[in-house]
């Protein structure tokens, strides 16, 4: 399905799967080192790498172990507590959104990630990185599906599409933020989707008859468009 997905919609990068489990799964090893942020493991992950993650592996990022409802020592704590406080200070986040912002409820064990066509373990979310145009079909398959999320674009902070996703059980697209983009070299030009792992099924079957209509749709209005220029 990870094949399948990234052919379909043509992705530059494949598609990710990512997993929370309760302990290390057998025979996948420990990330190397730890990144300086929570959404640096999806890159490492579309790059080929499978591997598990500790809590202690998301210390560096302060907010992305908020959202995947790690609890932090006091000097993580503290930093969480500053970045937040500078956040509000430049007027980027207002002090009555944070409640407002997604997160795991449920303690935190480990965190799986492997490219999707690689993922031996059940999925809880598959992180999708594209251009504007794949993801404006994956927003067409989901809400063929029944899958389209209610509120729309999500915004910063990134890593908070995946909780969203997995409490509500629909897509969610997300332009990003600022510190995903320097973290991942996320380009100018791209963002994501969030698919909730026991939903792709669903989406797939809507997705290939999407990208279909699409094409027979741009051949239509492509010759339309010439046949008015020529008139």
């Amino acid at each position: 399905m990870g094949h399948r997905l990234q052919d379909l919609l043509g992705l530059q990068w494949p598609p990710v799967a990512l997993a929370f489990q309760p302990s290390a799964p057998p025979g996948i090893p420990r990330v190397e080192a730890a990144g300086p942020s929570g959404c640096t493991y999806w890159k490492l992950a579309a790059e080929g790498k499978v591997f598990y993650t500790e809590a202690a592996d998301h210390y560096n990022c302060p907010i992305g172990s908020y959202t995947h409802g790690i609890d932090l020592p006091p000097a993580q704590v503290q930093e969480l507590e500053s970045m937040v406080g500078t956040m509000i200070q430049l007027e980027y986040l207002r002090q009555e959104e944070i409640p407002a912002i997604p997160r795991r409820e449920t303690p935190f064990g480990v965190a799986v990630y492997a490219p999707l066509a690689d993922a031996s373990f059940g999925v809880d979310v598959i992180i999708v990185r594209g251009n504007a145009k794949q993801m404006m079909l994956i927003a067409e398959a989901t809400s063929a599906a029944g899958l389209s999320h209610d509120a729309g674009l999500m915004g910063r902070p990134t890593c908070a599409m995946v909780p969203e996703a997995m409490r509500s059980g629909r897509g969610a697209v997300s332009l990003g933020c600022i510190g995903n983009r320097v973290y991942t070299g996320l380009g100018d030009d791209e963002f994501y989707a969030a698919i909730p792992g026991p939903k792709l099924d669903a989406l797939l079957g809507k997705l290939a008859t999407i990208v279909t209509a699409n094409r027979e749709l741009e051949r239509f209005h492509r010759t339309r468009l010439q046949t008015g220029a020529s008139a």
